[in-house]
């Protein structure tokens, strides 16, 4: 009699690349069997400030208020080593100097900016970028449509629109991982998994290893994992889906090492700094 574990993650193509293997019943599971629930990461978030689910991808800003229920998995990461989440507005906007970052902040700070959730990462890396900002918050999905019909001004997004923006009518006023990355040399850290602590120590180091592995399969059998990824590509094809895939799904998502977890220090470091988290942040990892 095997031990149901919910397991919840972003319904976007790297989250369910890197799940295939769980999925579609490609490895042993030993003892344990995995409940897939798919939510967009503010939910997740939520959800996890209140322990609902044994595992979840969260973002990382969001692990400063879970400290005391859950521990980080070591695999699972979506770090954007040079990229991230942007600030897109209508293509045909009367924009700033992009290279004078003081001009990009004063004109930001102008405007309305919707954003997929105030405790993602993307929200995060925004504060640390030009401090207060006027949001408005908005399912990720809606962000385009938002500001395409003038209810916000500037949209933060994530997820496939950052291959896909200047497709939809859209240009870039600021990559926010190529920000990070400029600032800090280190990658931008996204998201993670994270493990209840309710389990035991042993329990959580023996699902660790089936999901390290589940990561594993699919990027070792790439073309099955993606093709099922792509009935949540939303709107790309196989070749950009698979870019996708591949920026978020790599030997980070395998272990942070040494770089992401520096990363991850670093982030939620100025985070507190800066008086945006409440409490500084001790990392705490599955062994």
């Amino acid at each position: 009699m095997s031990t149901l574990l919910t397991l919840g993650h972003s319904p976007d193509p790297d989250d369910a690349f890197m799940f295939y293997a769980l999925a579609e019943h490609k490895i042993d599971t030993g003892r344990w069997s995995f409940e897939h629930t798919l939510q967009d990461i503010q939910t997740l978030n939520e959800r996890a400030t209140r322990g609902e689910l044994h595992i979840s991808a969260i973002s990382i800003h969001a692990y400063a208020y879970v400290l005391d229920q859950y521990a980080l998995l070591p695999c699972g990461a979506s770090m954007g080593d040079g990229y991230g989440p942007m600030v897109i507005v209508p293509a045909g906007t009367a924009l700033p100097d992009l290279a004078d970052e003081a001009a990009v902040i004063a004109w930001l700070r102008e405007r309305r900016i919707a954003i997929p959730g105030k405790m993602t990462s993307a929200y995060l890396s925004l504060q640390l970028f030009m401090g207060a900002v006027n949001e408005i918050v908005v399912p990720f999905d809606e962000i385009f449509d938002h500001v395409a019909s003038g209810k916000s001004d500037a949209g933060l997004i994530i997820h496939e629109g950052q291959l896909t923006y200047a497709r939809d009518g859209f240009v870039k006023v600021i990559d926010l991982g190529e920000w990070w990355k400029n600032l800090t040399g280190l990658p931008l850290p996204l998201g993670g998994n994270v493990i209840r602590k309710d389990l035991s120590s042993a329990d959580r180091s023996e699902i660790n290893v089936i999901l390290r592995e589940s990561i594993a399969y699919g990027l070792k059998h790439r073309a099955a994992g993606v093709a099922h990824a792509m009935p949540l590509a939303r709107g790309m094809d196989t070749d950009l889906a698979d870019q996708f895939i591949g920026m978020y799904v790599n030997d980070y998502t395998l272990d942070y090492g040494d770089t992401g977890r520096a990363a991850i220090r670093e982030f939620l470091a100025r985070g507190h700094a800066a008086g945006l988290l409440p409490a500084p942040v001790e990392l705490e990892f599955v062994e």
